[in-house]
């Protein structure tokens, strides 16, 4: 936090616009316009901002008043279920994508091959994992061939680039998120951007029960209780002013324990060549040879030490010891009983294999480098 946020939260309050309308709203979807040039509608959280976008792009694949009922989407195989709920919320079927080595993104082979076994599909629901752009150029060419929409999950990589250009600009629709772990947040809150101001007034109405432009309550189509409080966006607006400021904090995270890992038998999630990433989390896959044994069911897991050899979860243990929260990579969505019956398409099985050998650091901007160091230590002796 630094001190504009409180200034404009506080603004909110001493007028007395502390629900969904006023100046903080107003002013921070301008500056994502401006940043994106893209039309901006600010949401209550990421996954409001995906299920808008995911009503817009059916209504322009399918026909105004149209439904997603039996009609399959393309996802990302390799992400959190929010970025796949809207998908079931509109009554989609998921087909979840694998990842490629180069970024951990949705595979151009994977989605070629997607393509190849379903031609009518008509929507592509893509995830910027960890920060990291996917491989863009492929992707839009193959989206392009089959005169696909798509839409960006881009809730982890707010202020990354693939050949200078934004993620979430790339679609039709773009989401970001501002929940609390994310690089600039407002505790909550998302904010959908569109390339047509119509999508964006359709967003806005959608989100605000729907209510017709009449002197009394009037409502023509399904509604939802989707926008950001003026509050919230009074953080996210003081926030937005510091985002490469915090992009270049995350940066030093990655580098420091690039340099510290360094002669371990591990690697960092990579960072594609064509873009820019902002950083947003670390992590560190273990190699293979390097890795001591381990199972896990749907709940728990066992492993065994073993010498010079360790296991995502025997560091993950060793973090919680100092206090330090370490995460497991995604578990890949259609391992997930939830989405078992839905299709996974693949060249590799990737994902799985992520799964199994890699976690997420530690990566707070607040961090100070003394305290990299010790969590360095702490990993390193993992291997001891």
């Amino acid at each position: 936090m630094h001190d504009l946020e409180m200034q404009y939260m506080e603004e909110a309050y001493k007028t007395n616009w502390m629900s969904t309308v006023g100046e903080n709203i107003n002013t921070l979807e301008n500056q994502i316009s401006k940043m994106t040039d893209h039309y901006a509608v600010a949401l209550s959280s990421g996954t409001a901002a995906l299920h808008m976008a995911m009503k817009l792009a059916t209504e322009r694949a399918y026909g105004k008043g149209e439904t997603l009922r039996g009609h399959r989407v393309f996802c990302s195989d390799l992400t959190f279920d929010a970025s796949i709920n809207p998908i079931l919320y509109e009554g989609g079927i998921p087909v979840f994508i694998d990842v490629e080595k180069d970024s951990w993104n949705m595979d151009p082979d994977a989605l070629r091959k997607a393509f190849d076994t379903y031609p009518e599909v008509k929507i592509v629901a893509l995830v910027h994992l960890y920060g990291t752009p996917a491989n863009m150029g492929e992707i839009m060419n193959i989206i392009n061939e089959h005169d696909a929409i798509l839409i960006e999950d881009a809730a982890e990589s707010m202020g990354a680039t693939y050949k200078g250009k934004q993620t979430g600009t790339f679609g039709h629709y773009g989401c970001y998120s501002f929940n609390g772990n994310k690089i600039i947040t407002g505790s909550s809150g998302g904010v959908l951007i569109c390339k047509d101001e119509e999508d964006a007034n359709k967003a806005r109405k959608w989100s605000t029960q729907s209510r017709e432009n009449a002197p009394w309550y009037q409502h023509e189509e399904l509604g939802y209780n989707y926008r950001m409080s003026n509050v919230i966006a009074g953080v996210v607006r003081g926030q937005m002013n510091y985002l490469q400021e915090h992009i270049n904090q995350k940066k030093d995270i990655y580098e420091r324990y690039k340099e510290g890992l360094s002669d371990l038998p591990v690697t960092l999630n990579p960072l594609i060549k064509e873009g820019q990433a902002n950083n947003w989390l670390t992590c560190l896959l273990i190699d293979e040879e390097a890795m001591c044994p381990q199972i896990r069911d749907d709940h728990n897991v066992l492993y065994k030490s073993e010498k010079n050899k360790t296991c995502p979860h025997e560091i993950l243990d060793a973090l919680n010891e100092i206090n330090a929260e370490g995460r497991p990579i995604w578990k890949p969505m259609h391992m997930q009983p939830l989405f078992h019956r839905y299709p996974f398409i693949t060249c590799t099985h990737l994902g799985e294999d992520l799964f199994r050998r890699g976690l997420c650091l530690p990566s707070d901007n607040k961090m100070t480098p003394e305290v990299q160091d010790y969590i360095i230590d702490v990993i390193r002796a993992c291997f001891e």
